[in-house]
């Protein structure tokens, strides 16, 4: 495809499996959970395997999220990355794993954000009643320890990876809408779960509560967690939705690879993007795929 614009990548996992504890990339795999099995996935990725997957695009930078690494292997997973940007430049930004509810997050908080590129925090907090869908046995986002947790953040300058699911948005949002120099960025365009009973409307009723703050952002990426197989049709209302309720300002797309490869290749999902797109100004789209990542990360890149 011609005509692709810059790219900040501001969704990337990266792993070495014999140097940090990934419980979720190891056997016995199942076709169960959100994602399916990660069996095809469950091999070292480093930034050059990340870098040919991203061939044909122009990666100026990239933000590594927490890659779900084993709690006690925080620390050491934000130290190899870190490791890896003084080294080489990228990870441009990384957001690290701190469990908010922790008796011991304060102190984890202020050695992730010693590291010279951390720029947030991420704990995966997605709870369903479906067990199939379900991250997590119970809503952890209601619970007193989690709630003070999440206050502590704008304490240590670190942003908050927002990853739950639309039934918990109207909650979060009361949370959020309390801590106003907090950055947060919502991931994978909200997952979205269409065959819930009004699962649209929870989907559409709770962004627009997130989009009201605006310390709210959005990624949009994961159309695998919503439809698999998934294809541009379904995916242009999604996306166009998402960019209306919070602007070309406020939204960014990103690869989330390898985990989205489990759903399509680089650049069926980026191609896509680009297409529906299309029709955006330069501005916007220079904005959706770059900029915004640029400066919502706070990463300094020149682009």
């Amino acid at each position: 495809m011609t005509n692709r614009p810059v790219f900040v990548d501001p969704h990337v996992h990266l792993w070495d499996l014999s140097h940090v504890r990934y419980p979720w990339l190891m056997p016995p795999f199942s076709d169960d959970g959100p994602n399916g099995s990660v069996e095809p996935i469950a091999s070292d990725y480093g930034l050059d395997e990340y870098l040919a997957d991203a061939g044909n695009w122009d990666v100026r930078g990239i933000v590594h999220i927490d890659a779900g690494a084993h709690p006690d292997d925080a620390l050491k997973e934000t130290e190899w990355l870190q490791a890896m940007a003084d080294a080489r430049g990228m990870p441009s930004g990384i957001v690290a794993f701190a469990a908010l509810e922790s008796p011991e997050l304060e102190p984890l908080l202020a050695a992730q954000a010693a590291h010279r590129n951390v720029r947030g925090i991420r704990h995966i907090i997605n709870w369903h009643p479906d067990p199939q869908r379900s991250y997590s046995a119970s809503d952890i986002t209601t619970s007193d320890a989690w709630i003070h947790g999440f206050g502590l953040l704008s304490r240590y300058g670190l942003s908050f990876d927002l990853q739950a699911y639309p039934g918990q948005f109207a909650h979060l949002a009361t949370l959020i809408a309390r801590h106003p120099d907090t950055q947060v960025i919502l991931d994978h365009t909200g997952m979205a779960i269409p065959n819930d009973e009004d699962g649209w409307e929870v989907w559409r009723s709770g962004m627009a509560a997130l989009a009201a703050l605006p310390n709210v952002a959005v990624k949009i990426s994961g159309m695998g967690f919503t439809w698999r197989p998934w294809d541009a049709a379904q995916a242009r209302p999604y996306v166009l939705e998402t960019i209306d309720l919070f602007g070309t300002d406020r939204a960014m797309f990103a690869s989330n690879f390898p985990t989205d490869k489990l759903f399509g290749s680089f650049d069926k999902h980026l191609d896509t993007y680009s297409a529906i797109t299309i029709g955006f100004s330069e501005t916007e789209r220079a904005a959706l795929f770059a900029g915004n990542a640029n400066r919502i990360y706070r990463l300094g890149l020149a682009l």
